[in-house]
């Protein structure tokens, strides 16, 4: 992932933040996720992948809000891609029907 890429979607519960990446296969859409916990010091904000006791329900909530938005991402994808099929196969019958019928 280059410095320039930005996460299509992001979950945040207080200091602990999950960052979606899309990354388009030969196959379809693929999703990764980084989960991060971010805190200021004195010169900004700085982010670990290092989490307290404190912090690990909130890794296990931000996870399973990500996983729920990939999920729900790819059954848009497959609804889209079956009526695009459907719609594809309503005209091939409809072609085959008029042929038919001269």
């Amino acid at each position: 992932m280059a410095q320039l890429d930005r996460p299509v979607h992001e979950v945040r519960l207080g200091k602990v933040k999950a960052a979606i990446w899309r990354n388009e296969t030969e196959v379809g859409a693929r999703y990764s996720v980084t989960i991060t916990r971010i805190y200021k010091t004195e010169s900004g904000w700085e982010s670990s992948s290092s989490f307290g006791r404190d912090e690990l329900p909130l890794v296990g909530k931000v996870a399973d809000m990500a996983h729920s938005w990939i999920y729900q991402q790819n059954d848009k994808s497959e609804a889209q891609s079956e009526a695009t099929e459907n719609k594809a196969q309503k005209s091939s019958s409809e072609r085959r029907e008029r042929t038919a019928n001269r």
